[in-house]
């Protein structure tokens, strides 16, 4: 297969969602579908039942939230597949917004009960800011919700998105018949006691013929006319462009729980989603079939499999052709680097790989070399864009509960920090060291993940501070002054920057005035 055609065959996406709305489960059954597993998961804690393959931390398994992001690959009908199964939960969101940095398209997962909720309105604006292409599936129909077309309003006024079904549901809850598929043109027949058949797709090119009574009823019929009669006078046509470009969003439904819709979600989804595009760096655009190879990390996971205790970057392929034992080019260092075990994902499974090629994902063991942002290339000094670490909302002093395991406990603080999974600062008066979290059960995480990774035990308490705002300047005469009366609220973070920990609004405000020429950020990107 050449290179242009290998290019072509990649599907890279992301699933997001508000948690609970069944992302996860979605995710399952994908990879049900694409043969990459034999049995799916269950995403709620319970012995019976097997685990999911994403949610593949302890954690994750005994909450049964996704706190991490995954990364999984398949074959499905000559195309591969790339899923990265984010976390619904608004603390574990800057995960999710630095994922959103390595795909070339979204799926959007909204539970038909609870419709448009808070956190999918905040992901879906970073797509939206991206012009990242959005297919969504409204799911759980197997019970009952809002109404169908209430639901794609929702969709239309609170995400900002211009929606265009291509399935439409027949009933909902108990009455719950199945899907029309506009794309296909086809009757998809819910089977709720088992696996959906080949017989339950009928085709049907023209809904006014009279078999369609014998299928879903005389009623449910008459209905499914009128509504997809709407359907068509109201939403515009498909077209892939618009979609392609951002401007119109295909809408599914289904019930992922039961396997219903998902195969046509995929097949669609193989058909008109985007293979990899354009990537752009501070110094220009980088084109997926260009011969060199270039590539970002933006994630970093220690501990993937504790039993060796290793730590990976993982690291989107943007353009030109990945090789194993190949050496490439570590921009921020300067150095160059060779990789003999780069490794593809299914979860925490990782297999060895040869050859990658842009929009796949490889991960890359790592020693500490790597932090998230980083550029690899073939010698080029390029530096990509827009995956800043946010300011936190929480923060805590972390103290050391066991004196006997401090290496442990300091290692285990580099290591989950570098992970993005929270802000570390070390006060510059007093030396003490602060985490900012977005919420609180981030909090939580890094406790557990200390005690059960390193061996390490940790006890909080209260940091009194409002806002972490990173400084620039270019008077230095101005610094010395801002320095040594702000000492108090002034702390270094994991990298040496430069962070302002304001107390209040108001304390922030009036420092700003104070010192005209500190420039004050609300995100790390910050070049002096």
């Amino acid at each position: 297969m050449t290179f242009q055609e290998e290019i072509k065959r990649r599907r890279t996406f992301a699933i997001i969602s508000h948690p609970d709305a069944g992302k996860t489960t979605l995710t399952e059954k994908l990879l049900l579908f694409g043969g990459a597993i034999q049995v799916a998961g269950a995403v709620k804690s319970n012995k019976i039942k097997r685990d999911t393959t994403s949610d593949f931390m302890e954690i994750e398994r005994q909450r049964g939230i996704s706190v991490a992001t995954s990364v999984m690959g398949f074959e499905y009908k000559g195309v591969k597949v790339n899923i990265l199964d984010t976390p619904g939960h608004q603390d574990f969101a800057e995960d999710t917004y630095r994922t959103l940095t390595a795909v070339d398209s979204v799926i959007v997962v909204i539970d038909v009960a609870k419709g448009v909720e808070t956190q999918t309105e905040k992901l879906v604006e970073v797509c939206r800011m991206r012009d990242t292409p959005v297919i969504v599936f409204i799911n759980k129909m197997d019970r009952y919700g809002k109404d169908a077309f209430d639901l794609i309003d929702e969709i239309e006024q609170k995400l900002g998105l211009n929606p265009r079904p291509l399935s439409w549901p027949i009933g909902m809850g108990p009455d719950f018949k199945g899907v029309y598929n506009l794309f296909e043109r086809n009757l998809v027949l819910f089977n709720p006691h088992g696996k959906q058949r080949e017989k339950d797709v009928v085709k049907f090119q023209d809904l006014s013929n009279e078999k369609l009574e014998k299928h879903i009823g005389g009623d449910a019929a008459g209905r499914l006319r009128e509504e997809v009669e709407m359907i068509q006078g109201v939403y515009p046509d498909f077209d892939k462009n618009e979609y392609l470009s951002g401007e119109l969003s295909p809408v599914f439904f289904g019930s992922a729980v039961n396997n219903f819709g998902v195969k046509e979600l995929l097949d669609c989804f193989i058909q008109i989603a985007p293979s990899p595009r354009a990537s752009k760096t501070a110094e220009r655009e980088i084109k997926p079939d260009e011969e060199q190879f270039t590539g970002f990390v933006f994630k970093i996971h220690a501990n993937m499999d504790p039993k060796h205790r290793d730590r990976l970057a993982f690291v989107k392929i943007c353009s030109g052709t990945f090789e194993r034992g190949k050496s490439y080019r570590h921009v921020r260092l300067g150095k160059d680097l060779r990789f003999s075990n780069p490794t593809t994902f299914m979860a925490s499974k990782k297999s060895i790989v040869d050859e990658a090629y842009p929009g796949d994902i490889v991960g890359l063991h790592d020693t500490g070399k790597f932090k998230i942002g980083d550029t690899l290339t073939e010698g080029e000094e390029i530096h990509f864009n827009g995956i800043p670490s946010f300011s936190p909302e929480i923060f805590k002093y972390i103290e050391n509960a066991d004196p006997m395991k401090s290496k442990q406990l300091a290692k285990g603080i580099d290591q989950l920090m570098d992970e993005g999974l929270a802000q570390y600062f070390e006060v510059e008066a007093t030396n003490r060291k602060i985490i900012g979290c977005v919420g609180q059960l981030q909090f939580e995480v890094i406790q557990y993940r200390l005690e059960h990774e390193y061996t390490a035990s940790c006890r909080w308490e209260a940091a009194d501070f409002y806002k972490a705002c990173w400084i620039s300047w270019k008077n230095e005469e101005e610094f010395s002054t801002f320095k040594r009366r702000k000492m108090r609220n002034l702390a270094q973070d994991k990298h040496g920057k430069y962070v302002y920990l304001a107390t209040s609004a108001w304390d922030l405000n009036s420092t700003q005035e104070l010192f005209p020429g500190i420039k004050f950020h609300f995100t790390d990107e910050v070049k002096r």
